[in-house]
């Protein structure tokens, strides 16, 4: 299986998973249709189902669009927000498509009706795959919008934790160096912390995707996987995991706070030109 990375909005990541021997695919979080038949035309695929991580418009978006478009488009989800839903999966509910294996994980906490999707194909010898969505980033993890730091824990430790050490994992932003420089102010004599923020620094610099990470690489660097270990319970003052955890969030959200910037449905208005007849009547 054939993973593409596909940038779009701000920082989001969709996907388009390509099962070679039939060139059959999957879309994971396919938040812009028009990019998406793009690359969907180029790799010459055919696009048989949409695996939706949760229901964020910039994740969910272009369900709605694709699924007129294609007759017929399956749509995977576990939340009955998410756009043009035909098939509620649940957690352990495991499917496939041709050779595709895929696992969905539940993980609530980002919002309460959260999926991961953990991929893979027998007899392959290639790394299996994560699809995170908003609940494990490179060096972070999603804000607790819905949930609690318990249910967090149970997410990182339980469910993601377990898999596979050489899972690689496709999260839904592109927020790795901001994650980093947090994870250095948590730990800041971790030597894997600085190698990797500054080849994070240096992928940002030539506008290279950081994905993918690998779940090993994460136990390494993220804090928010590493909630065990002295400097991180030191840095928050807790030494009770769940603690831990709850005080890094409320640290990382607190984090050189970016200045406001304009709703994302209104700079894509902005993009497509719909504020032009106001803008001119001034």
């Amino acid at each position: 299986m054939k993973v593409k990375v596909i940038s779009v909005l701000e920082d989001n990541y969709m996907y388009l998973v390509i099962e070679e021997s039939t060139r059959h695919a999957l879309a994971v979080d396919a938040a812009v249709p028009k990019r998406l038949l793009e690359i969907i035309k180029k790799e010459d695929v055919v696009l048989r189902a949409i695996l939706t991580t949760h229901h964020h418009w910039d994740h969910a978006r272009g369900n709605e669009e694709l699924a007129q478009l294609l007759p017929g488009l399956q749509v995977f989800g576990a939340d009955e927000r998410i756009g043009a839903l035909t098939h509620r999966v649940s957690h352990g509910q495991e499917l496939s498509f041709g050779t595709i294996r895929v696992r969905c994980l539940f993980t609530p906490c980002h919002t309460s009706g959260h999926m991961c999707y953990f991929m893979w194909e027998d007899d392959s010898p290639d790394a299996p795959a994560l699809f995170s969505g908003d609940t494990l980033f490179v060096g972070g993890c999603g804000q607790f919008f819905e949930g609690t730091a318990e249910q967090m824990h149970t997410n990182l430790t339980q469910i993601l934790g377990t898999l596979p050490k050489d899972t690689k994992v496709f999260c839904g932003h592109e927020y790795t160096v901001r994650n980093l420089k947090f994870a250095l102010k948590v730990e800041p004599e971790n030597e894997v912390v600085k190698e990797k923020l500054a080849w994070a620094k240096q992928r940002d610099d030539e506008d290279l995707p950081t994905v993918p990470s690998t779940l090993q690489e994460e136990f390494l660097y993220n804090p928010f996987l590493r909630v065990t270990e002295e400097a991180v319970q030191r840095f928050t003052g807790r030494t009770d995991p769940v603690e831990v955890l709850r005080a890094l969030r409320s640290h990382r959200d607190n984090f050189k706070k970016p200045k406001e910037r304009p709703n994302p449905q209104a700079m894509l208005a902005f993009d497509w030109g719909l504020f032009g007849p106001f803008l001119e009547k001034k």
